[in-house]
């Protein structure tokens, strides 16, 4: 029997060494990353299922308070802090609760997500679909290709998007003076007195005076937005959605046709593109329902962030100095309401879905895949934002602050929010109202500057102590 020579010498045989040299030269292909079934387990229960149950469209708000009570927004950070770190940063699939979820957890695939064209990564994720398909059926977000791009360029005009004040800044100027006085004229301001005076002034901007009290619309909306936190899941509730949906949008068209030229409705119908053979299809004034329900996000804002300058003296002496000055800009109050919104966004999550294949970190994703990135998360992650869980209003005075993508309380890109510019502007007039004349002396709940800001801030429960000057 012949020995081997290549035992003999040391060497590996031919066919050994063939073997390794040719899989050194195969590209490696990377892996997607999965989550097992405990760490998706753990994101149901922490991330997940508590935003369902808080609702999407109509927060709940005794849900909202016991989640600020026990620290839920702590939970959900934790989770998404473990899942980074065993997956070294790489999307990570999920499965979800409408299927597999994407979830972006490093900045590089945060920043792909915004850079991703609107047609490419849809706004329309399905389970967001189900619920806006009952409040805004014509609405941008409800649609898609040509006819999306569309109805956002008739948005985008209608709003302003791209001005720092809105055409129709004086007319909303001396609406918001006319309702202002209501926030001071007790000793305590509390949360219900604001929501009540920021409905008002929404309905007035969007559909004009006439719609200031109209207390009716504002039910048969509320209810669509609760119907809407169902997304379609409870059977046999659709067709009473839809008919209550109907008596709605006749009713704001009802308004928008003789309302205000300055109004959102009035300046959708004036648009070209109502007098157009598509209008109909178009439907500019289907928008308004989207209007008002970012519209009432101004009264949360502005009660947390007069919460926030009662504990913060110093900001609070600051934005009042700039609202004695008077610039219609307020650079340094709207930068407050900014700061306010990083820490307590309105929306914590965003969702999109693809519509064609997409590569992140080499791994190929068919088309129809939901990612998300949670952005609550990232603009409060100390690893990546200073003084993160601080309020530091002076960030948003950075000339780059606008376009920083690790601070997203408007998003960016595509899908940025075409009303970031009024709404920031209500709030920061509503907030300018009650310190021209008054101080913000205390609030509750008690907020202690020399530690972290809780996670969640209930507006529900917010009550301010006003001192007059």
């Amino acid at each position: 029997m012949t020995e081997d020579p290549s035992a003999v010498s040391g060497a590996a045989p031919a066919a050994a060494t063939a073997a390794p040299a040719a899989a050194a030269r195969r590209p490696l292909v990377p892996r997607p990353a999965r989550a097992g079934r405990a760490e998706t387990l753990r994101f149901a229960a922490t991330h997940t299922v508590p935003a369902f149950v808080r609702g999407a469209f109509h927060l709940r708000p005794r849900v909202v308070a016991a989640y600020a009570a026990v620290g839920q927004q702590g939970w959900s950070a934790a989770t998404l802090r473990a899942m980074r770190a065993r997956h070294g940063g790489a999307p990570v699939e999920v499965r979800g609760l409408s299927g597999p979820l994407l979830v972006l957890l490093d900045q590089r695939d945060v920043r792909q997500f915004y850079e991703l064209p609107v047609r490419t990564l849809a706004l329309d994720a399905p389970d967001k679909y189900k619920g806006l398909s009952l409040l805004e059926p014509t609405g941008v977000i409800c649609s898609h290709g040509d006819t999306r791009e569309e109805r956002r360029r008739i948005n985008d005009e209608v709003l302003a998007a791209s001005r720092p004040l809105h055409p129709s800044c004086r007319e909303f100027q001396a609406l918001l003076d006319e309702e202002a006085p209501a926030l001071t004229r007790d000793a305590e301001l509390d949360f219900p007195r604001l929501r009540r005076t920021a409905a008002r002034i929404g309905r007035r901007m969007v559909l004009g005076d006439a719609a200031a009290g109209d207390e009716e619309l504002a039910r048969w909306l509320l209810a669509l937005r609760e119907e809407a936190n169902w997304m379609r899941m409870r059977k046999g509730r659709a067709a009473a959605a839809e008919a209550l949906y109907a008596r709605a949008a006749a009713r704001v068209e009802e308004y928008a046709a003789r309302a205000e030229p300055h109004t959102l409705a009035a300046l959708a119908r004036s648009h070209p593109a109502a007098a157009g053979p598509d209008a109909a299809a178009l439907d500019p004034v289907g928008q308004a329902h989207h209007w008002l329900l970012a519209l009432d996000a101004v009264a949360p804002t502005v009660a947390r962030t007069l919460l926030l300058l009662a504990a913060h003296p110093a900001e609070q002496d600051a934005a009042r100095a700039e609202v004695e000055a008077g610039p219609p800009e307020l650079p340094r109050l709207r930068a407050c309401v900014q700061e306010t919104l990083r820490l307590y966004p309105v929306v914590p999550d965003l969702v999109r879905v693809t519509r064609e294949e997409t590569e992140w970190r080499g791994v190929r994703y068919p088309a129809g895949t939901a990612v998300l990135v949670p952005a609550l998360f990232h603009q409060r992650d100390p690893e990546q934002v200073p003084a993160a869980h601080r309020f530091v209003p002076a960030r948003w005075l950075e000339a780059e602050a606008a376009g920083d993508i690790r601070m997203a309380p408007f998003s960016h890109g595509g899908g940025r929010c075409p009303g970031e510019h009024l709404g920031v502007f209500t709030a920061a007039g509503l907030v300018a109202a009650v310190l021209r004349g008054h101080r913000v002396a205390g609030g509750r709940p008690a907020l202690d500057p020399s530690l972290a800001l809780p996670g969640i801030l209930a507006s529900a429960g917010i009550r301010l102590t006003l001192a007059p000057r």
